[in-house]
């Protein structure tokens, strides 16, 4: 659990960067004042049906152990959909955000998953101003990439710069050390090892409790390894993305855990008359959750973050947690999710 920083609210530079990038910066600072939400309860109306918050529990996908010391429910939350367009500046529902992130306890989601670039600095504030003192959470938090505008990102890794990304996260955060800080991208401009090597000075310096890695082969893992204990590794991953299949069981061998960014994306096997959509339809639950569960069985060290700015959406992705799929249901979404894997890769 992160450590609450002494003191009191220190992001008024923060929230000017901000201002200077959102028109809309009035009713942000509004929001960030606002109290912490009651978390919502009983029944919600989703996009596929009725769910009731009391009944929904992470917890039912199982727990893994971040570096053998960080228990966390298996299914966690991405926070990147809590901001704007193009991941930049405020979301266009700032209610439903805060909704959202008051729901995360409730539903059992104990791991959060957020980037300083992510508004930039929007989740990072929007979850402390919501969650903090963060009891019973893992917030784990990136840096390393810097933002030119909506859906720009320029990786940057320079050992000065990624020192400041800690230090602003914690301040944002309101914590005196992060649970868990990973580097979003390999700068390839800048030496591996000088990355690593600051990353590792962190750690001893107490500002990182564990360190991770994210779009990374497992030669760069095995380079990092040289430096600190890789934690976790956050790849694009999903039923019909492959190309970190190599990644995964390398970190199933390891113990790393492993966290796919994107993991609902199904493409082509979501259209009605797919084998996605027949199984989800036989079974009673959307396209999206039966992905999601088939996921959870694909490896002890999957650790899946959907994210949303809406709680029945939370909800629903919830719900996937207690699903378990038959082995011929999970074989034949494997096997229909390699071939559309490779199908996309000979296009």
């Amino acid at each position: 659990m992160a450590k609450p920083a002494r003191g009191g609210n220190p992001r008024i530079a923060d929230r000017a960067l901000i201002g200077d990038i959102d028109p809309r910066a009035a009713q942000w600072q509004t929001a960030i004042a606002a109290t912490v939400l009651d978390p919502p309860t009983g029944p919600i109306t989703g996009r596929m049906g009725v769910y009731d918050m009391a009944k929904q529990d992470a917890g039912a996908a199982g727990q893994f152990a971040i570096a053998g010391e960080i228990g966390v429910n298996r299914l966690g939350f991405g926070a990147m959909r809590i901001t704007g367009d193009g991941i930049w500046g405020i979301p266009g529902d700032v209610e439903a955000a805060r909704r959202t992130l008051a729901a995360v306890p409730t539903l059992g989601i104990n791991l959060i998953d957020t980037a300083d670039s992510y508004g930039p600095f929007v989740s990072e504030d929007l979850i402390r101003s919501v969650l903090h003192p963060y009891h019973g959470l893992t917030v784990a938090t990136k840096g390393g990439l810097v933002r030119h505008g909506p859906d720009i990102w320029l990786p940057l890794g320079r050992p000065e710069y990624l020192r400041q990304c800690v230090l602003m996260s914690l301040r944002r955060l309101g914590v005196e050390r992060i649970d868990l800080w990973q580097l979003h991208r390999i700068d390839p401009q800048v030496p591996a090892d000088e990355q690593f090597g600051v990353m590792a000075d962190m750690q001893r310096e107490g500002l990182v409790r564990q360190l991770g890695l994210s779009e990374v082969s497992i030669a760069e893992i095995e380079a990092a390894g040289r430096h600190f204990r890789v934690a976790t590794v956050q790849n694009q991953y999903n039923l019909v993305d492959r190309r970190s299949e190599d990644v995964l069981e390398y970190c199933q061998r390891q113990g790393i855990g492993f966290i796919p960014w994107a993991p609902l994306a199904a493409g082509a096997l979501a259209r009605p008359g797919s084998a996605l959509a027949e199984i989800a339809g036989r079974l009673g639950h959307s396209p999206g959750q039966v992905a999601l569960a088939w996921m959870l069985q694909r490896a002890s060290v999957m650790l899946p973050i959907p994210g949303t700015g809406h709680p029945d959406h939370l909800a629903q992705n919830v719900a996937a947690a207690g699903l378990h799929l038959s082995e011929a249901d999970f074989d034949a979404l494997d096997a229909r999710g390699r071939q559309a894997a490779s199908a996309a890769r000979a296009a």
